[in-house]
């Protein structure tokens, strides 16, 4: 699994996106904010849920540089029909990535080997293409796409104001912690 911290090794997959078939590098986003979605699987109960509310707030994301792509071992043609069936995934402007060899989500240690799935895991890349936010947990949990947007606004604010750090339920607007400064008095 790749460390926090640490470069992604570029990867490149088919992916559907705005009614195209087309083949995505990971180093084709350098320089830009990557939020890396994975999902169990297309035509699922949760899965859409999430996906929609990330594609509600894509614009969002974009506007702060950021790309979100969604990810699972489906193929790119089983994204198209789930795009073309689903109100829901209809509204999905961002790439969806495939990844049927699970080669992806081995990489990021979310591959379920008895089931050939991913578990939900969301992967927040720095325009170096290096690891700085990993959230992975149980299929049966949606995610919350405002929490990756802070994670991803929190990692752009440390990355952009060397010396600070962000405190629990850091955002926007809100003072950070400075090391060594903050602390003095407080011991």
């Amino acid at each position: 699994m790749i460390a926090i911290n640490t470069i992604v090794p570029d990867f490149e997959l088919d992916a559907y996106q705005n009614n195209e078939i087309k083949k995505i590098k990971l180093s084709d986003y350098r320089g830009k904010w990557i939020a890396l979605i994975f999902y169990p699987a297309d035509f699922t109960f949760v899965c859409p849920t999430e996906l929609e509310d990330a594609a509600a707030r894509y614009a969002e994301f974009q506007k702060l540089d950021a790309e979100i792509m969604s990810i699972s071992t489906d193929t790119v043609f089983a994204h198209k029909a789930w795009h073309d069936n689903s109100p829901a995934i209809a509204k999905v402007r961002y790439p969806m990535l495939a990844d049927p060899t699970g080669n992806i989500a081995r990489l990021f240690g979310v591959y379920i080997e008895t089931e050939g799935l991913a578990l939900r895991g969301t992967f927040i890349i720095d325009p170096d293409g290096v690891l700085k936010t990993v959230e992975i947990h149980d299929n049966s949990i949606g995610r919350s796409i405002e929490e990756t947007k802070r994670k991803l606004e929190a990692a752009q604010f440390v990355r952009n104001h060397k010396g600070n750090v962000c405190p629990a339920n850091w955002t926007p607007g809100k003072d950070p912690l400075k090391p060594g400064v903050d602390l003095i008095g407080k011991i």
